[in-house]
C-alpha cells in the first residue's frame, strides 16, 4: 500500500490548511497516510554561521527522513504577508541543507486556503514557481477562497470547489 504524508505550511494549532489537507488526504484512495505538524518538528531560525557551529538539527533530519519515506505529499501552505510562514520557510531552509531537490521527485497535491477571497493565491503561485526547482512533482494545485463560508465539519461544503478538489486528488493519485 502507498504512503502519503499530508501537512500544512502552518504551525497554528487551528490551521485552516491543516483541516484542508487532512480533508484532501481523504480523498485519496488505497493510502495510509501519515498526518505531520509542523510543532512537532521545532527549528532555530536557520543561519549558515548556526549550521556550521552546530550542524543540521535532527527535527529537520526527522522530517526530511518523512519525505524520503513517503510515495506522495499533500500539502497545503498559509500564507503570511503574501509569502510562505516563517515556520514553513524556515523548515524549507534548513531541509535545503541536507537535500537541494528537498522534495525527491515525491507528487505533491499543492494547495492552499485563506479566510479571505484569493484563497492564498500569491503563496500558492510562489511555491508553484519555487517548488519544481527543488524537486517537486506537482501532480495538480487547488487553493480554496472564503475558507470560513466553504468548510465546516472537516469537508468543503461548496458543491463546485468540492469537485475541483476531488479532480485535483485524482490527478495526484494518478501519479502515486
Amino acid at each position: 500500500m502507498k504512503n502519503i504524508l499530508a501537512f500544512a505550511g502552518s504551525n497554528s494549532l487551528d490551521s485552516i490548511n491543516k483541516q484542508l489537507a487532512i480533508y484532501a488526504s481523504e480523498l485519496v484512495e488505497d493510502v495510509e497516510v501519515t498526518i505531520l505538524d509542523l510543532n512537532d518538528f521545532d527549528l532555530p531560525i536557520y543561519s549558515k554561521h548556526l549550521e556550521a557551529k552546530e550542524g543540521i538539527p535532527d527535527n529537520a533530519k526527522n522530517f526530511h527522513k518523512y519525505i524520503k519515506d513517503t510515495d506522495g505529499i499533500v500539502l497545503s501552505l498559509a500564507e503570511n504577508n503574501g509569502a510562505y510562514s516563517a515556520v514553513f520557510k524556515n523548515l524549507f531552509d534548513w531541509m535545503s541543507r541536507l537535500e537541494q531537490k528537498t522534495f525527491l521527485g515525491k507528487p505533491m497535491l499543492l494547495m492552499s486556503t485563506s479566510p479571505g477571497g484569493r484563497g492564498g493565491a500569491s503563496v500558492l503561485a510562489m511555491a508553484l514557481s519555487r517548488f519544481p526547482t527543488h524537486d517537486a512533482k506537482i501532480a495538480a494545485d487547488f487553493s480554496l477562497p472564503s475558507f470560513n463560508d466553504k468548510f465546516a465539519n472537516g469537508e468543503i461544503t461548496d458543491s463546485e470547489f468540492d469537485a475541483k478538489l476531488k479532480q485535483a486528488a485524482e490527478l495526484f493519485q494518478k501519479e502515486l
